[in-house]
C-alpha cells in the first residue's frame, strides 16, 4: 500500500546511534521517514507478546521520534512514578468523565493545532496481548473527529522490521478505512500470531464488555 502522505515528511528526528545497534544486532530493521505533520496518531499493530515493549522502546529511541500515550490520570498523581510517567511521554484522561477520552484526546489536538506544536500519539488499537475480536474504536473516534493522520506501523517478528511508512487519512466510514487498514498490514505477524485481533473495528456492545472486564 502507498502511503497518501508520500515522503519527503516534513517532520524529522535524530535518533540514537546506540539503539540502533542495539536492534541491528537483534536482527531488526526499522524504516521510518520521518512524519507528514506536527499533529497525528499512529497505531502499533499486532500487539501480542510482552516483548513488544522493550522493541517499541528501542524503535523510539532509535529513531528519536517523540510520541504520548493515554494514561489513567489517578496513575499520574502517584509520586514519583506519575511525574515519570509523563516524562515517558503520558497523557492522563479521566475515564469517569461525561466526554470521555474521544473527547479529551479530541481537545487536546484542537490545542496543539492553534498553537502549531507538535503533538503525537501513539495507541495499541487492541489495548491488550489477549485475542480480541477486533480492534477498540476510541483510536478510530479520534482520529476522524480531530482530522489528523493515522500512521500505520508494523510490529513484524516474522521479517524482524518496524515499518512506519504508510500514513493515511480517514473517511469517517469504518468499511471503506478498514480495508485500506488491512491492506497495509498484509501479511504482518506478531510474536504470537495467534493473539493477534482482526482488522476491523469491535462492535460497540462488545467493546463495552471488555472495557467493563478490564476495569
Amino acid at each position: 500500500m502507498a502511503s497518501e502522505f508520500p515522503p519527503p515528511h516534513s517532520v524529522q528526528f535524530t535518533g540514537s546511534p546506540l539503539a540502533r545497534w542495539v536492534l541491528a544486532r537483534m536482527g531488526w530493521q526499522v524504516k521510518f521517514e520521518g512524519l507528514p505533520a506536527l499533529q497525528g496518531m499512529i497505531v502499533v499493530y499486532p500487539h501480542t507478546s510482552n516483548w513488544d515493549f522493550p522493541v517499541c522502546v528501542l524503535v523510539k529511541w532509535a529513531i528519536g521520534i517523540q510520541l504520548n500515550f493515554w494514561g489513567k490520570d489517578s496513575l499520574f498523581r502517584i509520586p514519583l512514578f506519575g511525574p515519570w510517567l509523563r516524562w515517558l511521554g503520558g497523557v492522563p484522561v479521566d475515564r469517569s468523565a461525561s466526554k470521555g477520552m474521544v473527547a479529551q484526546a479530541v481537545q487536546q489536538f484542537a490545542t496543539h493545532r492553534a498553537q502549531a506544536s507538535y503533538f503525537w500519539l501513539g495507541v495499541s488499537p487492541e489495548g491488550t496481548r489477549k485475542k480480541l475480536p477486533g480492534w477498540r474504536s476510541g483510536f478510530y473516534q479520534t482520529v476522524v473527529q480531530a482530522g489528523v493522520p493515522l500512521g500505520l506501523v508494523r510490529l513484524d517478528y516474522a521479517r524482524r522490521e518496524v515499518v512506519a511508512l504508510d500514513f493515511v487519512t480517514l473517511s469517517g466510514d469504518p468499511e471503506v478505512d478498514f480495508v485500506k487498514i488491512a491492506v497495509a498490514y498484509e501479511g504482518v505477524e506478531g510474536f504470537i500470531a495467534g493473539n493477534a485481533a482482526p482488522i476491523r473495528l469491535m462492535d460497540r456492545t462488545v467493546d463495552s464488555e471488555v472495557q467493563v472486564a478490564k476495569a
